[in-house]
C-alpha cells in the first residue's frame, strides 16, 4: 500500500495558486484512475482506489501548508506506513516550469510544507518535484506561489497533470526514474519542454 500527498492550501482562494499544484496532481489522479470520492479525515481528505495492482490514498492535508505533517503523520500512522512507503507531490522554485524531478530523502529547500512532514515522519520520503519556475529574487517568493497560474500556464499546467496521472503506476512500484523520463518525454512531445532538453537540468 501507497501514500500519495498532494500539498496545497485549502479553500477556494487558494485552489489555483502555483503553491497548490500538489492538489491538482493527486485530484487528476483520482478523476483518470477512477478513485472513491473524496472524504474527510486525517486531518484532510483521502481518495481510495488502485494504481498498478497496488492499493493508494491520495491525501491531501487540509492543515495548511506550514502544517501538512500533522496530516501526514495521522494517515502513516493509521495504516502503519513508513516514510518509504509515501510519495509527496510539491511545488518547486528551482525547477523551469513544467519539468519534473523525482527523489527521495534530500533537503526541503525552503519549503514549508516539506519542512512539516519531515519534522513529523522523518526525511525518507519521496518527493515529486514539479517545476512552477522562480520569480528571480527571494522577495518575490512569497507572493509568486501563493498566486495563481497565469492564463499563458495552464495549458503546461494541465498536460503535466495528464502526464503525472498517466503514469502514477510508475511510482508504486519505485521506477521513479522511468516515471520522471516518460512524463518529461510527454512534455517534450506536446511542446512545453525543448527538443534538445535532455531531461538531466
Amino acid at each position: 500500500m501507497r501514500l500519495f500527498v498532494g500539498l496545497g492550501n485549502p479553500g477556494a482562494k487558494y485552489a489555483h495558486n502555483r503553491h497548490n499544484i500538489g492538489f491538482a496532481v493527486v485530484d487528476e489522479i483520482a478523476r483518470r484512475h477512477g478513485f472513491a470520492p473524496w472524504r474527510r479525515r486525517f486531518q484532510g481528505e483521502t481518495a481510495e482506489g488502485t494504481l498498478d495492482h497496488e492499493r493508494v490514498v491520495l491525501l491531501r492535508p487540509m492543515t495548511f501548508m506550514n502544517e501538512s505533517g500533522r496530516a501526514v503523520q495521522e494517515a502513516a500512522s493509521f495504516f502503519k506506513l513508513s516514510a518509504g512507503e509515501i510519495t509527496v507531490f510539491q511545488d518547486e522554485l528551482e525547477l523551469p516550469p513544467a519539468k519534473v524531478r523525482v527523489k527521495v530523502g534530500g533537503g526541503i529547500a525552503g519549503h514549508n510544507g516539506l519542512r512539516s512532514i519531515s519534522s513529523h515522519i522523518g526525511n525518507d520520503y519521496r518527493r515529486v518535484r514539479l517545476g512552477i519556475g522562480h520569480p528571480g529574487v527571494k522577495e518575490l517568493v512569497h507572493g509568486y506561489v501563493l498566486s495563481d497560474f497565469t492564463k499563458d500556464d495552464r495549458p503546461w499546467v494541465e498536460a503535466l497533470r495528464e502526464a503525472i496521472a498517466d503514469n502514477a503506476g510508475l511510482l508504486v512500484t519505485n521506477r521513479d526514474s522511468t516515471f520522471q523520463n516518460k512524463v518529461h518525454l510527454a512534455m517534450q512531445a506536446k511542446g512545453f519542454l525543448d527538443k534538445d532538453d535532455d531531461g538531466d537540468a
